[in-house]
């Protein structure tokens, strides 16, 4: 792992562990400002069949544990792939039902939340890196393109070997 890497896994992951502790620490106090989002989540989920409470609190609560958690995870470097990917999914609701700074009719709210709204843009621009860095590795896509690449010129050559025996044995019976 290069340095840059074990520096900026732990930078983008700060924020949504303390985040998602404020998030679980303080769930109730968040939950009506979620509400309007949560609502629209939770219809979503039940026409997908997916499980997840109707109760703005408590989807407030499992958000904060995802980013502990991922963020604990991409922290330390472990599946930060994964971790990226799973922080990314959840900063979009999140940041739609945190920081809606179009709905805001006070000037200074309204640009205290347009700052934290384009944050949170930025902080999924890295997210989506992160969660495409191969770490230097060559990744699935290339290994699976190569290993074709493989297939395809030995069959190409025991194609070959085979037509050349199949010639000789054709001359040594005629």
């Amino acid at each position: 792992m290069t340095v840059t890497r074990l520096v900026a896994r732990p930078l983008l992951a700060s924020m949504f562990v303390v985040g998602g502790i404020n998030s679980l620490r303080n769930a109730s106090a968040m939950a009506p400002q979620v509400q309007p989002v949560a609502d629209k989540l939770a219809s979503g989920a039940q026409k997908a069949q997916v499980p997840l409470p109707k109760d703005a609190q408590t989807q407030v609560k499992i958000n904060g544990a995802i980013h502990v958690v991922a963020g604990l995870a991409l922290a330390t470097g472990r599946a930060p792939r994964l971790s990226s990917a799973v922080l990314a999914a959840t900063l979009v609701p999140t940041t739609a039902a945190g920081h809606r700074f179009w709905e805001e009719t006070d000037p200074g709210a309204k640009a205290n939340q347009q700052v934290h709204f384009f944050k949170n843009l930025s902080m999924l621009g890295g997210l989506l890196l992160g969660a495409v860095d191969t770490d230097g590795k060559p990744g699935v896509a290339w290994r699976a393109k190569r290993a074709a690449g493989d297939v395809r010129r030995e069959t190409t050559r025991a194609a070959k070997s085979a037509r050349r025996e199949a010639k000789l044995a054709r001359a040594q019976v005629g």
